[in-house]
């Protein structure tokens, strides 16, 4: 049998140290083939990608024997760089036949990079602010969109499209600051530990990503008392706020732009001496310009503007004064669509205003060789964010609650840890559900989005059956359980903790149930919490793989010597994971819990 053990980059006799490496340091890698392949010496090839493409060859002498197995081994020392390094192994024969592996990544990340713990180890609410909680029906009148206010909490957002066939998401239903701040005890009792919101600046939809003003706001909201207010109590119970940061494009409706002329300055549409007038690309003043996936309300901004990089970044920038006022961290809307050098000025403002403060990107793939726009992104090397929105993992848990294996999610975590630096690794804002995708019962239950052979007016109406229903929450039990227990912050999109049901937007965007909450639900998320808030191997413990294949996963979180098993059996028959001293844990279908080290259940927490 052809021996393909020679080398893995996951085998820490082969590569150390595992995963990414931090620059100054040295890589050791070491070739194991068995001594009858008769191979002499190894080489290491290394393209040094965000170094012109430097390619550097290292010999790999000779060095010993384990074994039936010769061993080869060399440093690759990294010096000052930073980046991605590509590299292949061989194995050579003194007749010039040799043995080649594929090609594999090498993070080389900045050393002198230091991330705030703080986002990783805590729960995350995710709070769409229109939607979340409202004490009044609010007066649209005067207010930047013509928007008109939904009069009960419980109609359905409007979702079909007007005579010129646009969905102008002009419909609000009145969510508040105030509101938030009314349910922080609720919050709390979720073991939430950071509030991210939606967009809140003034803007005309009622999803606020065509931004109006940065500096306000928006006044169905609250005012920026409120917001100071309500980040001063949710300080005083633990918990940290991060905004949206919306910088790609801003609103056709807005002061910078003014296409309609609401606000009384000239915007960059009105006049060629505007002070916004270079903060857009046209190609034929005013009527042409670029838009966001070619959408005319969201024009783009130009990020070679100084002055709009000042207007973001500068001392009394958006970025430092929304920190000011309370604000302790920023998710980047549409990541990849600023420059690198936009996403670092951000990192440093943000930084340089409160050391503490974080900044996560909206990054749906690999967040640490992602190529957008023909340019590989730096978003995970150091001075850029600090994590991601955890996408990968995401589609992982859910595929295999779905049915497929589980040694594909092991593969879909491991490869992020061997791909991020451990800071962005631990930094991972994980969810099952967003903004911008179906609610996550109503996938669990119907399995796809639905959209290739059912109608919008379907979709809107449409809920589970009792036995979809009953599927998808035992699911969406076991997803959750997985993702509190993974590393990353765990984060509940508002209303998937009480089973809100929806396909696409707006359908998955609408009112919080109040009063009728799944208490099933509710319970299990909030047992949930308090495991992740008292149990300190799942906030920042390190993390090995047990059984993972079949219907079953389950791997051990482990710091200070105190070690936390997470097992899940999503099969339709019993399972058995086998524990050192002869210990182990029986899981019957469709169940799964937190366990110590001899296999005594800890979770899920007694009633």
């Amino acid at each position: 049998m052809e021996d393909t053990q020679w080398f893995s980059p996951a085998d820490p006799r082969c590569k150390a140290p595992y995963g990414a490496a931090p620059s100054g340091s040295a890589v050791r890698f070491t070739l194991r083939p068995k001594r009858q392949k008769g191979f002499v010496r190894g080489r290491l090839t290394a393209r040094w990608e965000f170094d012109a493409d430097r390619v550097t060859q290292t010999l790999l002498p000779w060095t010993g024997m384990e074994g039936d197995r010769d061993l080869f081994s060399a440093s690759l020392e990294l010096g000052d760089y930073i980046g991605l390094i590509w590299y292949t192994l061989r194995l050579e024969r003194m007749d010039g036949s040799f043995e080649e592996t594929r090609e594999f990544q090498l993070t080389v990340y900045d050393a002198a990079e230091r991330v705030p713990a703080w986002f990783g180890e805590g729960v995350t609410y995710q709070i769409f602010p229109d939607r979340f909680c409202r004490l009044s029906v609010p007066d649209p009148q005067g207010m930047v969109g013509g928007r008109w206010v939904h009069q009960s909490w419980e109609e359905e957002p409007e979702y079909r499209p007007n005579e010129h066939g646009e969905i102008r998401n002009r419909d609000f239903f009145g969510g508040s600051l105030r509101g938030v701040e009314e349910k922080l005890p609720y919050l709390q009792s979720l073991g939430v530990e950071t509030i991210y919101f939606c967009p809140i600046f003034e803007g005309p939809e009622n999803h606020r990503y065509g931004v109006a003003d940065y500096e306000k706001i928006d006044p169905m909201l609250g005012t920026k008392e409120d917001f100071t207010r309500l980040c001063e109590k949710a300080h005083r119970l633990g918990m940290h706020i991060m905004l949206d940061g919306v910088f790609n494009h801003t609103g056709f409706v807005s002061k910078y732009f003014n296409g309609d002329g609401f606000y009384p300055n000239l915007g960059a549409s009105q006049s060629r001496e505007s002070p916004y007038a270079d903060w857009y690309y046209f190609q034929n003043w005013p009527h042409e310009f670029s838009s966001w996936w070619g959408i005319y309300s969201l024009p783009t901004t130009n990020k070679e503007s100084v002055s709009w990089l000042s207007y973001i970044t500068g001392e009394n920038g958006i970025i430092r004064s929304w920190l000011r006022a309370g604000a302790d961290g920023w998710r980047l809307d549409v990541a990849d669509e600023l420059p690198d050098f936009v996403v670092h000025a951000i990192h440093e403002a943000a930084r340089a205003e409160k050391p503490e403060a974080v900044i996560i990107g909206e990054v749906w793939e690999d967040a640490s060789h992602k190529i957008a726009y023909d340019v590989r992104r730096r978003h995970v090397l150091g001075g850029h964010c600090d994590g991601v929105m955890n996408y990968p993992v995401r589609s992982g848990i859910l595929n295999f609650l779905l049915g497929a294996d589980g040694a594909a999610l092991q593969t879909a975590v491991e490869a992020q840890r061997q791909n991020y630096p451990p800071w962005a690794f631990y930094s991972g804002m994980n969810a099952l559900g967003t903004h911008d995708t179906l609610r996550v019962l109503t996938l669990l239950g119907e399995g796809s989005d639905r959209k290739g052979d059912t109608s919008r007016d379907w979709r809107c109406q449409h809920r589970l059956s009792p036995e979809q229903r009953s599927l998808a929450a035992a699911r969406l039990k076991l997803g959750s359980l997985l993702l509190y227990a993974l590393p990353g912050s765990p984060t509940i999109y508002y209303g998937d903790e009480v089973g809100m049901e929806g396909f696409e937007d707006p359908f998955n965007r609408r009112p919080f149930p109040w009063g009728k909450e799944d208490r099933e639900l509710l319970g299990w998320f909030t047992a949930l919490g308090k495991a992740r808030k008292e149990l300190p191997p799942l906030r920042r413990g390190g993390l090995e793989w047990l059984r993972c294949g079949g219907r079953v996963v389950s791997f051990a979180r482990e710091l200070a010597g105190e070690r936390i098993i997470a097992a899940v059996n999503a099969g339709d028959r019993a399972a058995v994971i086998e524990l050192p001293q002869g210990n182990h844990i029986r899981l019957e279908p469709m169940t799964g819990g937190l366990f110590r080290e001899n296999g005594a259940p800890i979770f899920p927490l007694p009633a």
